[in-house]
């Protein structure tokens, strides 16, 4: 079943500095019917105005991944790990035990990211970060973060996948997913999903498909994650 979530009609939030559209609910946005997917707690698609960003604030048991889309993201952490996310590059963070963090744009154009949440697979795990950019190969999906043994990405403490694609007009994927549940968005153009269309930024949850046929109708960027 695909079950798709127009960027129109997401849950939404805007200051001076952030303009975020929630996939699920989050913060003063609720939704029962959009509580997560599987393990899948959170999925936010934040804009953060240039000079601004999160303050530092606290997280425990989850796994957070961020894909930025544009700009980039300078982290600081309780860890004392410092480092700039850039386009085309994922980080992760572990909370764990517990750990404090800021997320701030220090770009002079605005930055576009994606905020996972992913529940852990345990509890009380040590809380650690890490940040790795991926050169793009064109047409094909690559593994961005994963809790599959053999997987050579960011560590995830769950069984589950983050994968991101770019593709051209008219270049297809297939991917097999034998029943379990995933989540998938167009970072940007227009794609079609099993037959369904997606707009730029649009979701869809998917459940109860042995497999994705995903076509670029134009230029397009895709995030999808996979849960076992």
């Amino acid at each position: 079943m695909l079950d798709l979530r127009p960027f129109a009609r997401l849950g939404t939030f805007d200051n001076d500095w952030l303009h975020a559209h929630y996939h699920f609910s989050f913060a003063d946005y609720f939704d029962p019917a959009r509580m997560g997917l599987g393990k899948l707690r959170v999925w936010n698609d934040d804009t953060i105005v240039p000079g601004t960003g999160f303050p530092p604030h606290g997280h425990r048991d989850m796994e957070i991944v961020t894909y930025v889309r544009e700009g980039a993201v300078t982290h600081e952490d309780s860890l004392g790990n410092v480092g700039r996310t850039e386009a085309g590059q994922v980080q992760v963070m572990s909370a764990g035990t517990g750990i404090r963090h800021a997320e701030y744009n220090r770009e002079n154009e605005p930055t576009t990211l994606f905020q996972i949440w992913i529940l852990p697979r345990a509890t009380g795990l040590p809380p650690h970060w890490e940040t790795r950019q991926f050169p793009r190969q064109h047409g094909t999906l690559q593994v961005l973060a994963s809790g599959v043994a053999g997987d050579d990405a960011p560590l995830i403490h769950q069984d589950a996948r983050v994968l991101g694609a770019t593709l051209g007009k008219g270049d297809r994927i297939q991917r097999d997913l034998a029943g379990q549940p995933a989540y998938l968005v167009a970072a940007r153009g227009r794609l079609t999903v099993n037959g369904l269309a997606l707009g730029p930024r649009d979701g869809v949850a998917i459940t109860d498909e042995t497999a994705l046929t995903i076509t670029a109708e134009e230029e397009a960027e895709l995030v999808l994650v996979e849960m076992a």
